[in-house]
């Protein structure tokens, strides 16, 4: 993962003192149009849930949920219309990632764009952190 693929705001505290702040998880456009495809047909859900789950030769793995209501742990990610959220156990792992969907002939699949990963199996189902 290269830096310049990391999502960063900077903002000004003083002029001595500067903050950089990640967003907890940026959707692209294909993301977006993805999700609100999957919820178009499913009203009693309001959103997708992000989790992460012990799992495969390297530690960790991505869950992905239909949700039909906000846990009061859960964090909100609110990006044109769509609503992801992201469980608590997975918020600190996520932190600054980008989700994306990616069409292929053969596949189909939201792939996640993490900065903290350290490391990965060969069949790139597992990570860590």
């Amino acid at each position: 993962m290269s830096a310049s693929m990391m999502r960063a705001t900077v903002r000004a505290v003083s002029k001595r003192k500067i903050i950089a702040t990640r967003a907890a998880l940026t959707l692209t456009p294909s993301a977006v149009n993805r999700i609100r495809l999957l919820l178009e047909d499913k009203p009693e859900y309001i959103g997708l849930k992000v989790g992460v789950k012990t799992r495969g030769c390297n530690g960790l793995t991505y869950t992905l949920d239909y949700t039909k209501e906000k846990l009061k742990s859960d964090e909100e990610v609110l990006q044109d219309g769509v609503r992801v959220f992201i469980e608590k156990k997975a918020q600190l792992t996520l932190l600054g990632t980008e989700m994306d969907f990616v069409e292929t002939k053969l596949n189909s699949e939201f792939i996640f764009n993490n900065p903290n990963i350290k490391g990965m199996c060969g069949c790139g189902e597992s990570f860590s952190v």
